[in-house]
């Protein structure tokens, strides 16, 4: 629960839109990792509670409901700055996010970004988050 509100909850509350500084790889892969449970437990209560008092259709439900839609969306501009902030904790300028529009290779491209361990001591983008 630490984990959870420190990482996903913190990053909600006091960095919504911060796309400067820096953030260390536990906060990006805690904040997809919570990303991620939140989204897969509101789609399964979208299929079985939310779209059957919709009136969906078997095939309509499986497109996806209004509480992941809505989650997505409000969550669409906090994982963006999150990405960029974790860009700059490398060394790399956010504008290197836009790789990920390339199919495929621009995805491989940023997970590789995202994998790689914090820039020691501080870089243009500010101190190392983890105090190194």
């Amino acid at each position: 629960m630490e984990a959870f509100n420190r990482y996903f909850l913190d990053t909600l509350k006091y960095r919504y839109t911060k796309f400067d500084g820096r953030a260390s790889r536990s906060e990006f892969w805690y904040f997809t990792l919570f990303y991620a449970l939140i989204s897969i437990a509101l789609a399964f209560v979208d299929f079985f509670v939310v779209n059957p008092m919709l009136g969906a259709t078997p095939d309509q439900a499986t497109q996806g409901g209004l509480l992941e839609l809505v989650f997505a969306l409000a969550l669409v501009i906090p994982s963006i700055a999150l990405a960029v902030r974790r860009l700059h904790d490398i060394g790399k300028s956010g504008w290197w996010y836009l790789i990920g529009l390339i199919p495929i290779v621009g995805a491989l491209v940023l997970l590789y970004f995202f994998v790689l361990d914090s820039q020691p001591g501080s870089n243009p983008y500010g101190p190392n988050p983890k105090g190194v």
